[in-house]
């Protein structure tokens, strides 16, 4: 027995909680806008004036240095490796709401560092501090939905987070391809003054929603936990079922400080949590491993160097489908499949949509036809692998970790992962720079091997989560099941809660009726 059907409701019953959700998967929008922005600036004539150099010979007659477009490019991932050092400091004192505060506190000053910028240098403080923010806004919004979201909507929930980046992505393509033929340094002052608006909405919006409950009853504040989950629940659940909730809460709270020796990384790394750490990362890391920080931070100039004609419309178009792709995936997670199964379409489809550019550039290079062979793949991986494996790395990753250790494993994970996108963001200019190996799409076979690893480990070690509490989770890598045997175990932790939650209910019952019999 597992939780009680009555807890497995739609979304119809949850739409409060599945609303509150939705806004805090808004927090990404801010990273979409932001990388898809500033990968177009490397093609407006008004940006390249300011901080590149001139060269009739070149497309536009302006052009970057491969070294400027690594800094521009990776200042963003370094910034985010150096803001998750500080989230295991500042969670340990501070909720999840105070995350999202932090986070916009950083964006807006990295947002006025970047517009006030007038070199290379000032640029990249700037980048670094949007890096920063995004580490707060990314740890703190999962840690969130995660713990809020029910057991049977936290993976589209969580998922969300791919539509709110695959939005922010569009906007900042449609505002760049607007401001693209100004000029001035208004063509890319503009779009990065756009990113106020997003940390701006996002912490107004914080200040009406309740603190995580998982997150009070861990620091020992019982009643505002659960008014919080009250509040999350609205009237989908009965007292009875509420309650049954908020008893698998408390015992799983209790069950982890029991266990618990301190709050550090070194945690993370002992006993049962070696195995969820590891998880944990492999799967966030697995957006790198994807190849899909190439495509975030130089698809556009990917299209120019291809021979893409309108590389700002493809750019959309491109960006647009992966949206129908996504939604297309959320249907499936809810409907169809489970989380393995879904990361697995993704990343195989991924190694294959690689395969097919590197073959084009490979047997016809520089030709149309390896142009339009790029973009038919292009479309392909980003319906399917945004679609199926890139929105189902959220909620595996967050529901992977236990409550405790959440926001500890998640940043550490978030570092793990920006690392290896600061190289590959480091490292692809030179690779594709037509002043350097000038590979272009031939690039893909490195992310052909890539995603075939990921796909093969994913195999071997990654259970399904679906449907599954997170107490339940916490029991299962508890008593140690194997992959295999994750759907079908039969969990004591809910039914459990289910009997504590029943006598509760009874013996306040018992206590009315006695009460009213004495009158």
């Amino acid at each position: 027995m597992g939780i009680s059907n009555q807890r497995n409701n739609s979304f119809r019953e949850n739409w409060k909680c599945a609303l509150i959700c939705l806004g805090m998967a808004f927090a990404t929008t801010q990273y979409g806008f932001d990388v898809s922005a500033i990968g177009t600036f490397q093609t407006m004539p008004g940006f390249l004036m300011t901080f590149g150099y001139s060269d009739p010979a070149l497309k536009g007659g302006w052009g970057i240095s491969t070294t400027h477009q690594q800094l521009i490019a990776s200042c963003l991932n370094v910034g985010t490796i150096v803001g998750v050092l500080f989230i295991t400091p500042f969670g340990r004192y501070f909720g999840r709401r105070h995350g999202i505060w932090m986070g916009t506190i950083i964006a807006f000053a990295g947002c006025a560092t970047q517009i006030a910028a007038t070199s290379v240098a000032s640029l990249c403080v700037g980048r670094a501090l949007m890096g920063a923010s995004n580490a707060f806004f990314i740890t703190f919004s999962n840690a969130y939905i995660v713990e809020c979201a029910p057991p049977r909507l936290r993976g589209v929930c969580s998922a969300a987070f791919a539509v709110t980046i695959n939005i922010g992505t569009i906007l900042g393509a449609v505002v760049d391809e607007r401001t693209s033929h100004i000029m001035t340094k208004l063509s890319y002052q503009i779009p990065l003054a756009c990113l106020f608006i997003f940390p701006a909405l996002l912490s107004i919006f914080v200040f009406f929603i309740p603190e995580s409950p998982r997150w009070l009853m861990l620091h020992g504040r019982r009643e505002e936990a659960e008014r919080s989950l009250a509040f999350l629940r609205g009237d989908s659940l009965e007292p009875e079922f509420l309650q049954e909730e908020l008893v698998e809460i408390i015992r799983g709270v209790e069950e982890e400080k029991s266990t618990a020796s301190t709050l550090s990384i070194v945690d993370i790394f002992g006993g049962t949590n070696l195995r969820r750490t590891m998880l944990c990362v492999a799967v966030v890391l697995s957006r790198a491993s994807s190849g899909v920080w190439v495509f975030l931070s130089y698809g556009t100039y990917f299209y120019q160097q291809a021979g893409v004609d309108d590389v700002f419309k493809i750019g959309i178009y491109s960006m647009t489908v992966q949206l129908v792709g996504v939604g297309a995936g959320l249907y499936c997670a809810y409907k169809v499949w489970g989380r393995r199964t879904m990361l697995l379409i993704g990343t195989g489809a991924a190694a294959v949509s690689m395969v097919g550019p590197a073959l084009g550039a490979t047997i016809a290079p520089e030709t149309p036809e390896a142009a339009k062979v790029f973009l038919a793949f292009n479309f392909f991986y980003v319906i399917m692998y945004s679609g199926f494996a890139g929105s189902m790395t959220w909620p595996i990753s967050a529901e992977v970790v236990n409550s405790r250790l959440r926001v500890v494993t998640l940043s550490f994970a978030t570092g793990v992962d920006y690392f290896f996108a600061w190289l590959t963001s480091f490292c692809s200019p030179y690779f594709i720079n037509p002043t350097a190996l000038n590979w272009g799409a031939k690039y893909c076979w490195i992310w052909a091997a890539s995603n075939a690893l990921t796909f093969v480990f994913f195999w071997f070690f990654l259970p399904d989560m679906k449907g599954r509490s997170l107490e339940e989770i916490d029991e299962l890598f508890e008593k140690r099941v194997s992959v295999r045997d994750f759907p079908k175990f039969e969990c004591q932790s809910s039914s459990q809660a289910h009997d504590i939650a029943l006598n509760k209910m009874e013996e306040a019952k018992a206590t009315v009726r006695h009460v009213e019999g004495n009158q």
